[in-house]
């Protein structure tokens, strides 16, 4: 890969989850707990008592911090269970042993395996379907197809995500799951087949901005180098 794609997709990259995170929270938020009437709701709880973690550097320190519901710290009260992504992960191989740091990792790479062929594929078959023959897409093109990809990549991705989620939150208190496939079955046992897709709205809303964003400047930055 040339030095000039590798900055150009790390740059749109960072953009992207820079942009995405705050919806990531409360995506992950409404999968995992039920405290919340919805996204609005979600949005305004966290923004009134919490602050939000920007870079925990494992997905599932990741998943960790943003369910952490105890407000800032404030004189007189308890502090959070975690303190940063540092203490998060030396907490997690304290309490949890070195395979609580890989929890759910099987889940994730199940969720993501398919995800990015969709992902590409869509992007790809957009823009070439509005891009006249040997031109290079227009902003608006890479925009909307940017957008769009990222949409069908998360609704595919939802079910694995939730589970993904769940699955990375267990073990925090006690064991609930002993695999993926227990995760799946309990949690539709206990809520029905519409919890694979919880999440599924603000999974789109913040695809949508995120990789349209990404799209957009990994395809002017290759433009503006080459």
């Amino acid at each position: 890969m040339p030095v000039e794609e590798f900055v150009a997709g790390w740059i749109s990259g960072a953009l992207g989850l820079v942009l995405g995170h705050p919806f990531d929270t409360v995506k992950v938020r409404l999968q995992t707990q039920t405290t919340y009437r919805g996204i609005v709701d979600c949005m305004v709880k966290i923004y009134r008592h919490e602050s939000a973690y920007c870079l925990a550097p494992f997905d599932l320190i990741k998943v960790r911090l943003q369910n952490q519901t105890e407000p800032v710290a404030q004189p007189g009260s308890p502090p959070p269970q975690y303190q940063g992504p540092v203490h998060c992960a030396a907490s997690i191989f304290r309490e949890e042993g070195y395979r609580g740091l890989f929890r759910g990792a099987w889940a994730l790479m199940l969720r993501d395996t398919p995800t990015v062929g969709i992902y590409f594929i869509t992007y790809e078959g957009l823009c070439r379907q509005y891009t006249p023959e040997g031109q290079n897409p227009s902003s608006a093109t890479v925009l909307v197809a940017g957008g769009f990809a990222g949409i069908a990549s998360w609704v595919a991705a939802t079910p694995l995500d939730v589970i993904k989620s769940r699955m990375q939150m267990d073990g925090l208190r006690r064991r609930v799951y002993q695999g993926v496939l227990d995760c799946m079955m309990s949690s539709v046992r206990q809520e029905g087949l519409g919890v694979f897709f919880r999440g599924v709205t603000i999974n789109s809303a913040r695809a949508f901005p995120v990789n349209a964003v990404t799209f957009l400047s990994y395809e002017y930055l290759l433009r503006w180098w080459g």
